[in-house]
């Protein structure tokens, strides 16, 4: 019997072969991936300057702890140049020699990488992105060596604000820039935003909205002065791009496996080639792709007991957001995009509760701005109909 192979070590990759580890100590399993295969948790990348985390302390195990633990053999710093669905095996390319890995099942946890926008001028090629562990190491070692710690954020979307909330708490001076009109834009309505934004400049973080980025040139002391569409400009230390994820197609297009906005899956988290599965950032499953924390986890359950011979449809329950802006605690559900729904409001001493309502009265989505309306997470989420309902 062939390995089953997951490709990818990012939280997915790791989550599904820790949930079918749980159900399946003997069958051999292998992960394959282009980097060092370091295990780490990517939602704490964005907070971990106020929780006096350094990149060494986020790691929680290399390749070879994680091989050992998970039972698992581990190919890092290994692409996968091609599927050949039908053989069911994998060409791989590592030091320059090439293999062929076989597999009974395949897993594609390929993730996303960053969009980056095509920006004029000398000081664009170092613009950071932060996708990974290894990107956040080269942002933590430039921003140490910067004196003024004047940051430019590109996107004020959730990990944009989430940065510019940790960055603004330990002493850096912080602007967001961003082609919407207000923050958060497309999760949140427009008057839970501007109190968001409110919260956020109270700190100090300065938003400049409705403009763009032209160009980004080098001045004196390997400052970088940032050209904005209206015809302003800004000074920088540092520049990091916050504006959104590509989910990664390109070996799953290469192999005939549909896609979409992401790899597109059914509820058993099955592709339109036999014996391959999604899971994670790149996986659009039923329609819906949620790059979240959450719905990994709900996903890697269900594949664990398909991968172990129990055909098990994934159950996405309402999966709210917790948004980390401490400074404006948030926590996000938002409505289906194809439903009409109303939004009714209260107010509350330190922010307000939000709800989303469809024809019939029933809650489809909420956001929660501020410590007291937080406590109501629970209670709302249980008002919300299943995204995908779980099997009966």
């Amino acid at each position: 019997m062939h390995p089953v192979v997951i490709i990818g070590s990012g939280m997915a990759g790791y989550t599904a072969a820790r949930e079918f580890r749980k159900l399946n100590p003997e069958h051999e399993l292998v992960m394959i991936c282009a980097d060092d295969a370091i295990n780490y948790a990517k939602p704490t990348l964005s907070n971990a300057l106020a929780g006096k985390k350094a990149p060494e302390q986020i790691a929680l195990g290399d390749a070879i702890k994680m091989g050992d633990q998970l039972k698992m053999r581990i190919e890092s710093n290994t692409w996968v140049k091609e599927i050949h669905a039908e053989q069911h095996q994998l060409v791989l390319e590592k030091d320059g020699q090439q293999n062929i890995q076989p597999y009974s099942k395949l897993v594609l946890a390929v993730g996303a990488n960053p969009i980056r926008l095509a920006i004029a001028g000398d000081g664009s090629d170092d613009i950071h992105v932060v996708n990974n562990l290894n990107d956040y190491k080269k942002f933590r070692e430039n921003l140490a060596i910067r004196e003024d710690k004047r940051v430019v954020i590109l996107g004020a979307g959730l990990i944009g604000c989430e940065f510019a909330n940790d960055l603004q708490n330990t002493e850096h001076q912080v602007t967001v820039i961003d082609l919407a009109a207000r923050p958060l834009g497309r999760l949140i309505p427009e008057y839970v935003s501007s109190s968001f934004q409110e919260k956020l400049e109270h700190i100090g973080i300065h938003f400049v909205l409705g403009t763009t980025v032209e160009k980004i040139i080098k001045i004196e002391k390997g400052d970088y002065q940032i050209t904005l569409a209206n015809g302003q400009s800004v000074i920088a230390d540092i520049v990091l791009s916050a504006i959104g994820l590509q989910p990664n197609l390109e070996l799953a297009q290469a192999a005939d496996i549909l896609c979409s906005r992401g790899i597109v899956t059914n509820v058993l988290l099955e592709t339109n080639q036999a014996d391959i599965y999604a899971i994670g950032d790149c996986a659009e499953v039923n329609g819906l792709l949620l790059p979240y924390v959450m719905p990994i986890m709900q996903q890697a359950r269900a594949l664990a007991k398909t991968l172990n011979g129990e055909h098990t449809q994934v159950h996405y329950p309402a999966m709210p957001v917790a948004v980390k802006t401490p400074t404006a605690p948030l926590t996000v559900l938002p409505a289906p995009i194809d439903v009409d729904v109303t939004w009714t409001t209260e107010e509350l001493e330190d922010g307000m509760i939000a709800k989303a309502t469809d024809q019939q009265d029933t809650l489809r989505g909420f956001v929660l701005l501020g410590a007291t309306a937080a406590k109501q997470r629970l209670t709302l989420t249980k008002l919300v109909p299943d995204l995908i309902p779980a099997s009966v």
